[in-house]
């Protein structure tokens, strides 16, 4: 792609389901500038961290640039007819069952919809499935089980016209910190908005919560069967829409009214006041939202707990009303376009259903398929137990990293590892999963690929190509299409481009729809190139003009003019009656913890990283806010088990361990640690946390439990713990515990050993020495200190510190220090010191990743007179970007307060 003048690109950001419009500038060197698109309907020119740099992960460090087999570098066509012949000899040897496709919503709608023709009809087999099933399929089986289809009923508008807004497993301040910023702009227009935040963690989302419910693992169902129950006590139910639009509500509330307030008060280790004083606001407030994640969907009653959700906003006709409505949010930029193309094991595409003959058969008749799956496939967790046990003997992992991101994380690897045959498409040359393929191919990145992502409110965007490919990179779409076209299927494979691909799937869309299905956006299935490239991000439904409408006396969704689309707002759901169904559930609160395994594990994301690092881990301004792995522990359980903040702790499971620095604080549940999941083994020593997550899943939609674990606690013994910055990634690192994040020059690396060393080896092992560098040291063999820094003429190669204890040096100094001029010979002696000279600036840990403002400088300012988060973001800057660092600004600003008042 020729650059001759600068020009900006619209596209859509590659992180989470919010969907945020990101405006990419190419300068006329190429240099990359992104910001928010202010013109786009779902952030209106808001980036998150994350987003805003975006422009840092784009370089060609550690990209897969060809293809491979076997380690051997090689061209396209071998790799494409080597992949494509043993997919067919297997398929003829052992059946279409024998091979499968785990892919990813990383993918881009074109990407995933030819993925999911190929495998379901033309292999024949639905063993497709996708990191999806991971974070949102529970959400897709209670939309099933409750409206007749996967419907998102409302829209991101409704959580700024809801006076209530109920957050429930969602850490949204972190997770989709747009979305938390724009309730939290529109609460400060209208003050009287409540929220109440679910969780068992007091989350940065619980800074702009009126009431904190910190629930039991698990115990959402029993909380919301219990709000059930009391809106039928209290007369706040909506008995005309509960005639008119739904079915089995008696049968729902019976089940409710079984538990009493006590009995819901032990289910989940809430107060009765706590619950009474929810439950009151939920009946007194019709315009109210409950928006939910994670932490309902990840549990083996997931389903159930979408279900009781749902149940409360039928019985008070809270659905498809401007402010009202369950609101699924969902964790990866193209969840929901996969979900719309069939890409889960148990669906088809167009959100048809592969147990419905009639389905199979139109689905099969459009695409002229020779075959078409008869069953659901293999879920996420079933489908690598399988390759476990050699019922799949080839299998194609697209655009993920299950070796990370799976529960029982040890077991997926081996099953990879034992495979005859694994192909990864990927844009990195080495994750923990690619390390395994037998064939590697390089995949387009974001940023060099063309496609639609849908966000979690159905708004469908465009992601646009601004940089060219490299190497010999080539998109998703184009490689199972190659694939394709070489196991026999040219025809049905013959697209040229996304756009093709994209009308096509509008077209299914719409085809023999009438109305009767919720996905339609047949009006764009005659789109051509350039009316593809102009595309404007638009809501689903979008029918062909004069398709008519289901069911013919009303309509199942609104529209306003120029404006939102909500579902249901006249009832009229996708069953057979065209009524919402009541699901009688129960709680399930289930007890996994033992005298051995005495804690509960909850894993999660943290602020400034995404999944399993293979783009944030790139950006050095993402590694500031938090830089290791770490396990989060209330203060009683770490004095429980001698446990010390900042000491390394093992964290056990009977599927793994993992070494991580210890967080101890009060904003955790006492009984349950928190643990991240994104550090991998290019990042960290022993830190692949899903390696410690057991493979339990939810019976009905098959997500595994990734929140209520089982774990033991203790203290990593170890004879020194070490800091270092490093101006180049070190080849190998002889530590038991090491962590390594990029930094603005370089590297830097927490370490911890069990056992002494010789520390000037350790020294010169880590930081080298050559006749043309001078290093300097600090011993103090008695107290066990050690200090290093090694200088190149003025520059800082690198600096190792090593203590009995946790490494007391400030990092934000001492990485500034690797992009420093030290000429100065006397000054270089500071940097053994560890800390600033008289006149150093110690910005301490750095808060806003935006503007890298340190806690230090927060706190300065405080004691200067800043007494807000907007008084400090005008002199600091801080959190007048993104947004999503203002909480932990406002704890600092209490605590400092509350200093002083002491």
């Amino acid at each position: 792609m020729q650059i001759d003048e600068a020009r900006e690109v619209r596209t859509t950001c590659p992180y989470c389901g919010v969907g945020c419009g990101v405006l990419a500038k190419v300068a006329a060197d190429g240099q990359v500038t992104v910001r928010g698109d202010p013109d786009h309907p779902a952030n209106f020119g808001r980036l998150c961290s994350k987003g805003s740099a975006l422009a840092e992960t784009i370089d060609l460090d550690g990209r897969l640039l060809h293809p491979e087999i076997h380690g051997r570098q090689t061209g396209w066509d071998e790799a494409l007819d080597r992949v494509a012949s043993t997919f067919s000899q297997t398929i003829a040897e052992h059946g279409p069952d024998a091979v499968a496709f785990y892919v990813s919503g990383q993918l881009l709608t074109e990407d995933y919809y030819v993925a999911n023709k190929l495998m379901k009809g033309f292999i024949g087999s639905a063993n497709i499935d996708t990191n999806s099933r991971l974070c949102m399929a529970s959400s897709v089986a209670g939309h099933r089980r409750a409206f007749g289809s996967d419907t998102v009923p409302g829209n991101y508008e409704d959580l700024e016209l809801a006076d209530l807004i109920v957050l429930v497993g969602s850490n949204l301040a972190w997770c989709h910190p747009v979305l938390y910023q724009r309730i939290a702009a529109a609460r400060e227009k209208r003050p009287e908005m409540k929220v109440v935040l679910v969780d068992p963690r007091r989350t940065m989302t619980s800074d702009i919560a009126d009431l904190h419910l910190a629930i039991a693992p698990d115990g959402d169902v029993a909380l919301f069967m219990g709000l059930l129950a009391y809106l039928g006590q209290h007369n706040a139910l909506d008995r005309a829409y509960i005639t008119a639009h739904t079915t089995g509500f008696g049968q729902a509330l019976f089940a409710a009214s079984k538990l009493d307030l006590a009995g819901i008060a032990a289910a989940t280790g809430l107060s009765e006041d706590e619950l009474v004083r929810f439950y009151s606001l939920f009946a007194a407030t019709a315009k109210t939202v409950t928006v939910y994640s994670q932490g309902v969907n990840q549990s083996s009653s997931g389903t159930d707990k979408v279900n009781a959700i749902i149940n409360c906003h039928l019985a008070t006709g809270r659905i498809g009303k401007p402010g009202a409505g369950p609101f699924s949010v969902t964790g990866q930029p193209n969840a929901m376009g996969g979900r719309e193309v069939g890409g889960m094991a148990n669906m088809l595409a167009a959100h048809m259903e592969i147990e419905n003959p009639e389905h199979r058969d139109r689905v099969q008749r459009f695409w002229k398929a020779p075959d078409i799956a008869e069953k659901p496939g293999l879920k996420a967790v079933d489908m690598f137990k399988a390759v476990a046990d050699g019922r799949i003997k080839a299998l194609w992992i697209m655009a993920t990293n299950p070796v990370d991101s799976m529960p029982d994380a040890d077991a997926v690897e081996a099953a990879i590892k034992a495979c005859p045959f694994v192909v990864v498409s990927d844009v990195l040359a080495s994750t923990d999963t690619v390390r395994h393929a037998h064939v590697r191919l390089p995949a387009a990145a974001w940023g060099e690929k063309d496609g639609t992502v849908t966000n979690s409110e159905r708004r469908i965007s465009r992601q646009r190509a601004f940089m060219a490919m490299p190497g010999e990179a080539r998109p998703d779409w184009w490689i199972v299409a190659e694939v394709a076209r070489r196991m026999g299927f040219t025809e049905a494979f013959s697209h040229v481009s996304p756009t093709e691909l994209f009308a096509e799937h509008a077209a299914l869309s719409g085809f023999e729809n009438d109305g009767a299905r919720d996905f339609d956006i047949g009006a764009y299935a005659a789109v051509d190139a350039q009316a593809y490239d102009a595309l404007e991000p638009f809501q689903w439904p979008a029918p062909s003009p004069g398709a008519p409408l289901w069911p013919p006396e009303g309509d199942a969704w609104a529209r306003r003019p120029e404006g939102p689309v909500r579902f249901f707002a006249n009832g009229n759901f996708y069953t057979p009656d065209g009524k919402a169904r009541f699901i009688a559930v129960r709680p399930t609160v289930e007890t996994r913890t033992s005298p051995d395994y005495p804690l509960i594990l909850n894993t999660g994301r943290v602020r400034d990283h995404w999944h399993t690092m293979t783009r944030t881990g790139k950006s050095s301004r993402l590694s500031q806010h938090i830089a290791e792995p770490f396990a989060e522990i209330h203060p009683a359980d770490a004095q429980r088990f001698g446990i010390g903040d900042a000491d390394i702790v093992r964290v056990s499971t009977v599927h793994g361990e993992a070494l991580l620095r210890a967080l101890v604080t009060a904003r955790q549940r006492p009984g349950s640690v928190f643990v991240p999941m994104h550090w991998t083994d290019q990042f960290a020593a022993r830190a692949r946390v899903d390696a410690l997550v057991a493979p339990i899943t939810d019976a009905i939609s098959g997500q595994p439990a990734s929140k209520n674990g089982a774990a033991r606690l203790e203290r990593f013994a170890a004879a020194a713990f070490g800091f270092a910055v490093l101006a180049e990634r070190p080849a190998s690192i002889d530590a038991d515990y090491w962590s390594l994040a990029r930094c603005a020059a370089g590297w830097r690396l927490e370490l911890a050993l069990q056992a002494g060393r010789d520390w000037t080896a350790f020294a010169a092992s880590l930081l080298g020495a050559d006749a043309q560098s001078e290093t300097l040291a600090y011993h103090d063999a008695a107290g066990g200190h050690y200090r290093f820094a090694r200088f190149t003429g003025s520059r800082l190669v690198g600096a190792l510190y090593l203590a009995p204890v946790p490494v007391a040096v400030s990092r934000s100094w001492a990485v500034e220090q690797l992009g420093a001029d030290h000429a100065d010979r006397r000054g270089r002696l500071a940097i053994v010191a560890g800390r600033p000279g008289g006149n150093g600036v110690n910005r301490g840990a750095i808060v806003c990743s935006c503007f890298g403002t340190g806690a230090n400088q927060i706190a300065e300012a405080v004691r200067g007179g800043c007494a807000s988060v907007a008084a400090i973001g005008a002199v600091l800057g801080a959190g007048t970007n993104c947004g999503s660092c203002r909480a932990e600004i406002r704890t600092i600003i209490d605590a400092r307060r509350l200093q002083a008042a002491e």
